[in-house]
């Protein structure tokens, strides 16, 4: 294991075993805002993730980042992508998670959970310590990366593999069963499980483009394939909450499910090969933007939690939370001994009880090497454009009416913000 595993296992003795919950994180990818029927679609049907809001808390204020490897980074280290600066981690890249960044699969490991992951990584894989099971994952059944990256969207003759472990196991993938394989293994994990806690990490391929689903979804949905792929994941969580059920731990389980990011509206025309449709993506709902962009359409997604006795079931709220504070969320549930790097993240533990606002103020919307963005309040600054453009997000979510020219006191606030925080990090 790696450099921190004994101190941690020392630190596990101050938390039992069956004080610790149990986590489940959904990680759907490029899902939309408004792809739930929970979040206002009026076509999709989604009842298992709707009857997961009804009985813990839905977020609609909730924030990820504008396309797959940051948001992924975000969640599983807890701090911003700049910070961890990743690399190149697609078909081809040679970078993976530096050695100096802690995983939550690694520190949860290390206070004494089974951990287990299906599904998508794309946080490097040329190595085997790049891949989950070489960063605290005692198993894996997943893609390296998204599922596009082959010909003829992507120009690589690099072959996407299925791996299970650091084993390449099929090539070509049979996409259309990846959601129902996935959500097998996930099943098979929870009914394994024994009196340890356990972590399961579910990152959905879909609805990523290009859109696959078994055969039995198909035609199910009114809102077409794209609708189908959205029930087949419903579907899938379904499968992984019957299983919590059956075993005995739906009570003593955190599940969240989230997306990566807003829904690819803006796809180039290099996708449009093979079947693949403009109209294969989702709804931002009522917000501006999609992916790839840092309007509210791009970054901000479903933020779902349920946790029983912390969580009161059938709330909304709309205060700010991201999955960087899932993150630093779930260590203070575990038990988990702070990492090393600080994190960005921030325990909502009070927040969820209801004892106390959430603790986030403020987000920085990063897009690749550029801070483009920052949420203050309900304020928020974009300055990636020919002038700044400044929002207020609790009256205007759709973005519509820049407000800089009456409010410049505000727009000094923010930009004086972000120059600090550019200046911490070391951007031009």
């Amino acid at each position: 294991m790696r450099r921190l595993l004994l101190p941690l296992l020392l630190f596990a003795a101050l938390l039992p075993a069956q004080e610790k919950p149990n986590i489940v994180v959904l990680f759907a990818d490029d899902l939309g805002f408004g792809d739930l029927s929970s979040y206002g679609h009026p076509i999709i049907r989604t009842p298992h993730l709707d009857g997961l809001a009804a009985e813990g808390v839905r977020l609609t204020s909730f924030y990820s980042a504008p396309w797959c490897v940051p948001a992924r980074a975000q969640l599983l280290m807890g701090r911003y992508e700049q910070r961890i600066q990743m690399g190149k981690t697609g078909s081809g890249g040679p970078d993976g998670i530096p050695e100096r960044e802690r995983t939550l699969a690694e520190a949860l490991h290390g206070v004494g959970y089974r951990t287990a992951m299906v599904g998508k990584w794309h946080l490097g894989y040329q190595s085997p310590d790049f891949l989950p099971t070489g960063r605290g994952f005692d198993s894996w059944l997943g893609l390296p990366y998204s599922n596009d990256m082959r010909r003829p969207w992507v120009n690589s003759d690099v072959p996407l593999w299925l791996y299970d472990g650091p084993q390449k196991i099929e090539n070509p993938v049979d996409q259309d069963t990846l959601t129902t394989r996935y959500a097998q293994r996930a099943v098979e994990f929870i009914e394994a499980s024994g009196d340890d806690p356990f972590f399961l990490y579910f990152a959905y391929a879909m609805p990523h483009l290009p859109l696959h689903t078994a055969q039995r979804f198909r035609g199910r949905s009114k809102a077409g394939l794209y609708g189908d792929v959205i029930e087949t994941i419903d579907w899938a969580a379904g499968q992984v909450l019957a299983a919590l059920e059956k075993t005995g731990h739906a009570d003593d389980t955190i599940v969240v499910f989230t997306s990566d990011n807003g829904p690819w509206l803006n796809l180039p025309d290099r996708m449009l090969a093979e079947g693949v449709q403009r109209w294969h993506a989702g709804s931002p709902g009522l917000l501006r933007g999609a992916k790839h962009t840092i309007y509210e359409g791009g970054v901000r997604v479903p933020g779902i939690i349920r946790w029983p006795g912390v969580v009161e079931p059938g709330r909304v709220s709309p205060e700010l939370a991201a999955t960087m504070d899932v993150h630093a969320t779930l260590l203070a549930a575990a038990g988990a001994p702070d990492p090393e790097l600080p994190l960005d993240g921030l325990d909502l533990t009070a927040f969820l009880r209801g004892d106390e606002p959430s603790p986030r103020n403020e987000f920085f919307y990063f897009h690749q090497d550029r801070l483009k963005a920052l949420r203050l309040g309900p304020w928020k600054l974009k300055v990636d454009g020919t002038g700044p453009e400044l929002y207020q997000l609790e009256l205007d979510p759709s973005e519509l009416y820049n407000r800089a020219a009456e409010a410049p006191d505000v727009v000094r606030r923010l930009q004086q913000r972000i120059d600090e925080m550019k200046k911490e990090l070391g951007m031009s």
